[in-house]
């Protein structure tokens, strides 16, 4: 009899925790070979300095359900790098504490910089000859991972992009006598999949947004002015979607060009003021009325427009985790298979970790088109399917109920 350990790291989704259920409630099916499952509070960091629970006591009451529809991440999360030589004291230390637990299976939910870390484990594993299985289970609204079709998180944070630009433009037209651009800044750092999905809050060709910019294009603000100028000529009431990540092709992000930018612990530098930096830029050039609007951190939190495809699809990723460790798989991430678009038809596999941390996918660059400010049919036919269906909430005197730890 082993036990599991499971830990989230990195910004959270709407539906990482539905990846903590799967893992969860699949594990607890296991009764022959697992014994307990170990919750890591914060993290690999949260673990190093003793922080756990056991999770697994969930399932004998209502709260587990209550943590399958619970946006961000109920066991908390981290953004600690673990150092890159392996030689380094901290992972015999880590590796004791694993067998003191008599950890068995290692499941780790996150994106790009967690997957790092599973795939620093698995290695050291390795090196050992532990028989420890490490699999990471994916999440980013980032959607940039690669080797998987997309990624838990994306497909709720598309919808939520989506829904709330349609507001935005509808009530950007509530005025018509005066013209006006509304700049919606989206989170994206170097892939612009969620800013590339504001096209789906268009109803018609040339609605609005009438111009989308994505991180992999270099902005050029001289031709952005002149496409503002151009739209207005049709669309009094203009907006416009730019990822916090876009920048002039030199490796100059353009809200640089506005105020110094500080970096978090992974040395990635912490990009805002995109948006307010181009609402200037308008205003001053153009003259006409211009707010810029972030969208922040709601993107990645809300659950009010959950998409029922992403939440299961979510969940399936942690039990498929549970399954392949079981049958002796390591140093893997699942990864999604897409087998047709319409009808949609997914099915579940692995990759090596190794190929996948410290990767980024860009958006095609054939899906971005009109000299960097529009976004192709094909991304579309692409995205859709992942933001279909709701989901029911539970909820108390109306307001949507989560789980929490005590």
């Amino acid at each position: 009899m082993k036990n599991i350990i499971v830990g989230q790291s990195g910004g959270p989704t709407a539906v990482i925790n539905g990846s903590l259920y799967g893992v969860v409630s699949e594990g607890l099916k296991h009764s022959d070979s697992i014994e307990r499952i170990y919750g890591m509070v914060n993290g690999i960091e949260g673990f190093l300095n003793g922080n756990m629970m056991d999770i697994g006591a969930l399932g004998k009451t209502n709260e587990l359900e209550l943590v399958r529809t619970t946006p961000g991440a109920y066991l908390g999360s981290c953004r600690y790098k673990l150092p890159e030589d392996l030689a380094d004291s901290v992972y015999p230390t880590l590796f004791q504490k694993f067998e003191e637990h008599n950890i068995g299976y290692f499941f780790y939910i996150g994106g790009n910089d967690s997957m790092d870390t599973v795939s620093k484990l698995s290695r050291y594993a390795e090196e050992i000859h532990s028989d420890i299985r490490f699999i990471g289970v994916p999440k980013t609204i980032d959607n940039d991972l690669v080797e998987t079709d997309h990624t838990p998180g994306y497909g709720s944070a598309a919808k939520y992009v989506a829904t709330v630009v349609r507001e935005i433009a509808t009530d950007a037209n509530v005025y018509d006598n005066k013209q006006s651009v509304t700049i919606v800044e989206v989170m994206g750092r170097h892939a612009g999949w969620l800013t590339a999905a504001s096209i789906l809050a268009r109803k018609f060709e040339g609605d609005n947004p009438v111009l989308i910019y994505l991180p992999e294009v270099a902005f050029d603000q001289d031709a952005f002015i002149e496409k503002v100028r151009e739209g207005l000529k049709t669309t009094p009431n203009l907006v416009v979607c730019i990822s916090e990540g876009i920048n002039d092709g030199n490796g100059t992000f353009i809200c640089e060009y506005a105020s110094d930018v500080g970096t978090d612990s992974f040395g990635h530098k912490m990009l805002t003021g995109s948006g307010k930096y181009l609402e200037n830029l308008v205003k001053e050039k153009i003259g006409v009325k211009v707010r810029s609007i972030e969208l922040n951190v709601c993107q990645r939190c809300s659950c009010a427009h959950l998409s029922r495809v992403d939440l299961d699809e979510s969940v399936n990723a942690g039990i498929y985790a549970v399954q392949v460790a079981l049958m002796g798989d390591t140093g893997k991430m699942i990864t999604f298979i897409r087998n047709k678009s319409v009808p949609y038809e997914l099915s579940y596999g692995t990759a090596d970790v190794n190929i996948i941390c410290n990767q980024e996918k860009p958006v095609p660059a054939e899906w971005i088109i009109n000299e960097g400010s529009d976004i192709s049919d094909q991304f579309i036919d692409y995205v859709r399917p992942l933001t279909q269906g709701y989901v029911e909430l539970p909820t108390k005197n109306g307001i949507p109920l989560f789980a929490y730890r005590k």
